[in-house]
């Protein structure tokens, strides 16, 4: 009787031990997420846009594979090249329009398949560029900061990464897009799960680099024509947080969708599609970047005439307004 009793409580004791490690293990992982929103917005009528984009691209591939993924801060313009990996590269200009290119200034690491992909912020003196790192098959989202946008000071490990096992974003996050409001930097980004699902999440940080996940994610939902949503540009206009973002179908053909709020969690999707019209742009429209100036939405996005979920897209740069 001795025996089994020493038994019965060696056993209890395990258990408690084993689940007291589970919840600490739990709890410290719940400290990665928050419920949280926006500022919130006045809201009101919104406004009713068109897409009015420049005939030709502003910023040519040339010698590479794609130019893609425009990122605009001020007078610089981060932006995507492939050549067998994806790097950033910068162009400058004064009117937004005329881009004179400077050459790739951020490179994929050996063995690495990016170091592109970015949203770029202006901020205390820098420029701040949120950007996708990682194998092809494993992306995460890692930030470098620059005092001109040329010499690159990289965080030794990635800011962002993919969620626990059975997430909506449990294989990778990608396509991060930042703002600043407030105190905070809020994040938009893609998830993919094991069966190649892409939502739309979010996440806040007071320094840039520490991030809390919102418990409400994915904070937009697939619908039953698209195969997959990404590339998130969000800003405030006139009483709502907008934005515009790329949904990709079956045929791997991809185009513009527009959405609005009033807190930046609970979104609003509005119908218009906006797609290519031109030879260059016929099969894909995607990666916006948006910039208000004054009455004006400006619009650069990434275009191409092979439909392909990744790269080989024959992708180049134009550029659009939202025009009421």
């Amino acid at each position: 009787m001795h025996t089994d009793k020493s038994k019965y409580w060696l056993g209890a004791i395990g258990v408690y031990l084993c689940l007291s490690a589970a919840l600490g293990f739990l709890l410290t992982g719940c400290g990665r997420y928050s419920d949280f929103t926006l500022p919130q917005l006045s809201g009101g009528t919104p406004v009713s846009f068109r897409f009015v984009a420049e005939a030709e691209p502003v910023i040519t591939r040339d010698s590479f594979h794609d130019a893609l993924n425009p990122s605009v801060a001020g007078s610089v313009n981060l932006y995507s090249v492939f050549d067998g990996q994806w790097h950033t590269a910068l162009a400058t200009s004064e009117d937004h329009v005329h881009w004179k290119k400077e050459g790739v200034v951020l490179r994929a690491d050996p063995g690495s398949y990016i170091a592109a992909n970015g949203s770029v912020v202006q901020f205390a003196s820098q420029f701040w560029y949120w950007y996708e790192t990682g194998t092809k098959d494993r992306l995460a989202i890692s930030l470098a900061r620059s005092p001109n946008a040329r010499a690159w000071r990289k965080e030794p490990r990635p800011v962002l990464e993919k969620g626990p096992v059975g997430s909506w974003e449990s294989v990778a996050v990608a396509d991060p897009y930042a703002i600043r409001v407030g105190e905070y930097f809020y994040l938009y980004y893609l998830g993919q799960d094991r069966a190649v699902r892409q939502r739309l999440g979010l996440a806040r940080s007071t320094d840039g680099i520490h991030w809390e996940k919102n418990l409400a994610n994915p904070i937009l939902e697939m619908e039953d024509e698209e195969a997959g949503l990404g590339e998130p540009a969000v800003w405030q206009y006139q009483g709502f947080y907008w934005m515009l973002y790329t949904v990709r179908d079956f045929a791997e053909n991809r185009y513009l969708r527009l959405a609005h709020s009033t807190d930046g969690v609970h979104w609003t999707r509005l119908p218009q599609q906006f797609r290519g019209t031109q030879p260059w742009n016929a099969k894909v429209i995607c990666d916006p970047t948006v910039v208000v100036d004054g009455e004006r939405i400006l619009v650069w996005f990434g275009g191409g005439d092979v439909a392909s979920p990744d790269e080989n897209l024959h992708g180049q740069i134009g550029f659009a307004t939202l025009a009421k």
